[in-house]
């Protein structure tokens, strides 16, 4: 049974920079805007942008598997190849991540390649896939 598409709303500073970003760099679609938002197909799902100055950002960061997570983050668990097409995007893109693609849990349970980046407003994203995605939430 396939998941209904999750909606989320989250702060950026400016709304080109973000239209750049997640229209340009990551290929959303853009949906409806205005002068305050804007709303953008993310794989399936629906996040909006909202133009919020200086409340962007990930305010500490948690230990996972020798890295500093990024917290507050938000991203999405894509498929194996997805994963690697868009991490071969990103770097050819000169992108600069927080944590670049690497392999995590390496031969346990949930063992996941992940990558994280920052937008223009320094929201932190995930983007994982999982090699065995029936193990999505598998305990160590």
């Amino acid at each position: 049974m396939a998941l209904p598409p999750f909606h989320l709303a989250f702060p950026v500073d400016d709304l080109s920079a973000a239209r750049a970003f997640y229209g340009g760099l990551l290929g959303c679609s853009e949906g409806r805007s205005s002068d305050e938002w804007i709303d953008f197909e993310f794989y399936g799902h629906q996040i909006v942008a909202h133009l919020a100055q200086g409340k962007a950002g990930d305010r500490g960061s948690s230990h996972v598997d020798g890295h500093g997570v990024p917290v507050p983050h938000f991203g999405l668990v894509l498929e194996m190849a997805e994963w690697h097409a868009l991490a071969d995007h990103l770097e050819d893109s000169g992108t600069e991540f927080v944590i670049a693609p690497t392999v995590r849990f390496k031969n346990k349970p949930g063992e996941q390649a992940t990558m994280f980046l920052r937008d223009p407003s320094g929201n932190a994203l995930e983007f994982k896939a999982i090699a065995d995605p029936a193990q999505l939430f598998a305990r160590q």
